[in-house]
């Protein structure tokens, strides 16, 4: 004698071997999820492509410094030594190059970078004083480098604390050059903790370039104070705390104590500091030779393993 069916024609056998094998793949599924492999690790690295704080302008972590002893370092070889340094730098993953108008290597910099592709280039450079025709100084920076626009501008080398009052119409200049597409992101560059502190307390600054490592050296330390990071440069890390909690960019400079760290085991404890950092979107370093290069790249690349 047949079952009867469904009006589906679904019979009470097909149904119960139906349902019977939907409950055994149930079973089976906390047992695949297990057998699933894990996602590979993320390798992070010198060359990986950071945003610089809520910008969204992408850079490379590590930057290629060419203002040594105001460039005197990087121009020692010349310019076709220098130019083959870039490209070399380029070559290895370091597309953030950092520059200013006082720095020797000015100049050099739009000859340096032909033939490279700009969009992928973040060229961060810095206007000194306080000229009379701001935008036409902005423009000059453009010209120079033979490019439309300048990634990052920088007030450079602020050091008392009422320097957004007194550097007021240089920053509304930025700020016109901002809207003309001339410049992407505009900062400071600070070498005193007054001048620091002023600069995030600014709505006006996006990106920061602090001087900073373990050691203290050539950094914003402000006698023995130790700020509530519970460290000598402890008042500079609580400002690129604020820093990073506003949304700002934040590179890190003096990473080798201006040059000061002959010794590896300094250069290897600042850049493990400086990634162990969250705070810190990039660095930047100055280079006047390619094993430089590599060896910055070898010690960022270990010290974010071991993070």
């Amino acid at each position: 004698m047949k079952h009867s069916s469904s009006p589906g024609g679904f019979t009470r056998r097909r149904f119960i071997r139906t349902s019977t094998t939907a409950l055994a793949g149930v079973g089976l599924i906390p047992r695949l999820l297990a057998e699933t492999p894990p996602a590979p690790a993320v390798i992070r690295t010198a060359a990986d492509q950071v945003t610089l704080g809520k910008t969204g302008i992408k850079l490379s972590r590590l930057g290629f410094g060419t203002g040594s002893a105001n460039g005197e370092a990087q121009t020692a070889a010349g310019k076709s030594g220098f130019t083959n340094l870039i490209h070399y730098a380029y070559d290895r993953g370091i597309t953030y190059i950092d520059t200013a108008q006082a720095y020797q290597t000015f100049d050099w910099i739009g000859d340096a970078i032909k033939g490279l592709p700009r969009e992928k280039l973040f060229i961060q450079s810095k206007v000194d004083g306080r000229p009379d025709d701001v935008l036409s100084v902005i423009d000059h920076h453009r010209k120079t480098f033979d490019t439309d626009y300048v990634d990052s501008l920088l007030v450079h080398c602020m050091t008392h604390d009422k320097w957004t009052d007194d550097w007021k119409r240089v920053m509304d200049g930025f700020d016109q050059a901002k809207e003309k597409k001339w410049i992407r992101a505009k900062g400071v560059s600070c070498h005193t903790l007054p001048a620091l502190r002023t600069a995030v307390a600014s709505d006006w600054t996006e990106v920061h370039l602090v001087r900073i490592n373990p050691q203290g050296s050539h950094t914003d330390i402000e006698g023995n104070s130790w700020g509530t990071s519970g460290h000598p440069i402890g008042p500079v890390m609580d400002q690129i705390k604020a820093m990073h909690a506003k949304g700002r960019g934040v590179i890190g400079m003096k990473i080798c104590g201006n040059g000061s760290f002959t010794d590896p085991a300094d250069r290897d404890k600042s850049i493990r500091f400086a990634m162990s950092r969250k705070e810190i979107d990039a660095v930047v370093i100055g280079f006047k030779s390619r094993g430089e290069i590599d060896e910055a790249i070898e010690r960022i690349n270990r010290a974010l393993k071991a993070v």
